[in-house]
């Protein structure tokens, strides 16, 4: 099994440790700490090593902070987590709704009169400080640098992860390191940047063609990079992690030890992400940072030919997977399972295929109230019995050497009411409207969301997250620059891979998301249509039935039903000859005709 159901933090941990950071505050002479997520290399996913914030609060999520002062401790969280902060930290936390309460706000509310406040200046972006110090001018509250707090109490902190980098092979990549090496280079000279700093594990993959496993579920090692206008990278990386692979003659590893050094002695501006380099690279650095953005980050995610096609297969054959599991599941009686057996189910079928090297994160197998906490992790503690008149939210995907995959069904468990088929087809509407869409170049992900918000908010219903997220090539399954949300600018751009998952949760009774990876295309010229205006669309993925039993099908327009019975009849033509003989019967009734 890749995925394991103990508990990992508990709410009754949190206040002992809480009062141990806070002797540490009073040792230093602050009046707060912050504690974030994030670790030196500013991914969304942290190893066990860092994950403070959860050690510290009992929260787990893969978003928000920690602020703790004297006499209150803040867990910043934002709408995907407002039911799951609530179950996780104890009573001396309070849970703080973010971003609608921003950290300077609530900061300001709570220190009237000022105060020091500490940072670890190796877990807080740049940019984000800056942003910060910027909102909190005037009120008399100071952003200190210091050591880390939680570090000192935390007696049992597990070592940094020191597990093996492997190649990742030409096939899949598309293009060889040194081309992608010389081409960034490249745009580096002309803009007249002497060298790049890059600090997302992601990004130092991506570019050297190499994956690691210091991350679970995510096939990153740890270290940092430094490419140069010159087309010269210096990596900064534990030698254990490096041997037996051949980096290329540009290349030279260096101890994680040396990086700050290396920093310090770049000469020439020197292009940074603020929104990503730790604030102590930043210091480092001083005025000769510029920030243009991390230059790994849309090449990353326009993915090439190679990369397009391998993903592809990769849905293919994690498509059967989930048939099988669907077919197995939908064979046996309402109460006859939990949510583990479900995900140990699926797990077991996804791992026939030789090519799956772990799953893309934790699956999410939430059932009745389950099912409305968005990012719900199962535990030994929590295992629901799945029971007539529920609604099953199986979130989940694999990591490949060809592709990573996330998909998420809702099905229901024996017979469901009325109220449940209606959302459900309210959700599957908007996802359909966002398959079909065609829109014009230069558009983000903000300026095209709200058409799969559509059919809910005519219902005065919404979602508290996103519509959807860019997905890696055998990469990190979140990853940016592009999202389909209100907060992203990223233009889009063919070969950018990301989620269309539309969602509906009601807290204490069900939740429902439907979800296909999708890539961006060029759009075919149509008859009459402007012939000058360039438009792009997506192309589906992700090829498994949509449960027909929560469609209330006059809900559907006709546009609507070709769209899904188009969908099933390649559903049917794709997988079903990889399936086995039961699989294949299930398929044939659930892809049946609306």
């Amino acid at each position: 099994m890749f995925q394991s159901f103990e508990v990992t933090a508990r709410p009754e941990q949190g206040p002992p440790r809480l009062a141990a950071l806070r002797e540490e505050m009073a040792r230093e002479g602050l009046d707060g700490f912050l504690i974030p997520r994030a670790d030196a290399h500013q991914g969304e996913y942290v190893a066990p090593r860092d994950e403070r914030l959860a050690w510290l609060t009992g929260f787990t999520g893969s978003a928000g902070f920690c602020v703790a002062l004297k006499d209150v401790a803040g867990v910043f969280i934002d709408g995907r987590y407002r039911t799951q902060v609530k179950a996780q930290v104890a009573d001396v936390y309070t849970p703080v709704p973010w971003p609608d309460v921003s950290l300077s706000q609530w900061l300001k509310e709570q220190l009237p009169e000022g105060g020091r406040v500490g940072f670890d200046p190796w877990l807080h972006a740049a940019g984000q400080i800056k942003a910060a110090r910027k909102e909190l001018e005037g009120s008399g509250i100071e952003l200190v640098r210091c050591d880390n707090l939680v570090d000192r109490v935390w007696e049992d902190q597990p070592a940094p992860p020191m597990n093996p980098a492997k190649a990742h092979p030409l096939e899949f990549a598309g293009e060889s390191a040194g081309d992608k090496i010389a081409r960034l280079a490249q745009e580096l000279s002309e803009a007249g940047h002497a060298a790049a700093v890059i600090t997302l594990p992601d990004s130092i993959m991506w570019l050297l063609n190499i994956r690691g496993s210091d991350i679970p579920r995510n096939p990153v090692a740890h270290g940092f990079a430094i490419l140069h206008g010159d087309g010269r990278v210096d990596l900064f990386m534990a030698v254990e992690k490096l041997a037996g692979l051949d980096l290329g003659d540009g290349v030279t590893p260096h101890a994680p030890e040396a990086f700050l050094d290396a920093v310090a002695a770049l000469e020439g501006t020197v292009r940074v992400d603020l929104g990503s380099v730790p604030q102590i690279v930043a210091d480092r650095l001083g005025d000769r940072l510029v920030d243009g953005g991390d230059p790994c980050a849309l090449p990353k995610a326009r993915k090439n030919a190679a990369e397009i096609s391998g993903t592809a297969e990769a849905h293919l054959r994690d498509a059967a997977a989930v048939v099988e599991l669907l077919s197995w599941l939908d064979a046996r009686p309402a109460g006859s399972l939990t949510e583990t057996q479900v995900v140990t189910q699926l797990e077991a079928c996804r791992c026939k295929d030789n090519a799956l090297r772990d799953i893309s994160f934790e699956t999410i197998s939430g059932t009745g109230p389950n099912g409305a906490i968005m990012h719900y992790r199962v535990t030994e503690e929590t295992d629901s019995r799945l029971q007539d008149g529920h609604l099953l939210v199986l979130d989940s995907g694999g990591q490949y050497l060809d592709g990573t995959t996330d998909i998420t069904r809702t099905i229901p468990i024996g017979e469901v009411g009325d109220e449940e088929k209606a959302c459900f087809t309210r959700v599957l509407k908007g996802m359909i409207a966002m398959s079909m869409l065609r829109w014009p170049v230069g558009l983000a992900g903000r300026d095209i969301e709200c058409v799969a918000r559509l059919p809910l908010w005519l219902a005065g219903q919404d979602f508290n997250h996103g519509v959807g997220h860019g997905v890696g090539a055998y990469l990190s399954v979140h990853e940016g620059p592009q999202r389909l949300a209100r907060t992203s600018h990223v233009p889009l751009e063919p070969g950018m891979i990301l989620s269309n998952e539309p969602g509906y949760y009601r807290e204490g009774a069900f939740g429902i998301r439907i979800e296909n990876l999708v890539v961006v295309e060029e759009a075919p010229a149509l008859s009459g249509g402007d012939a000058e205006r360039a438009m792009l669309c997506w192309r589906t993925l992700t090829y498994v039935p949509i449960d027909r039993r929560l469609i209330v099908t006059d809900m559907l327009t006709p546009e609507e039903r070709a769209w899904l019975n188009a969908y099933h009849r390649d559903v049917v033509e794709k997988v079903r000859p990889r399936v086995g003989p039961d699989a294949r019967v299930w398929l044939d009734a659930a892809t049946a005709p609306v």
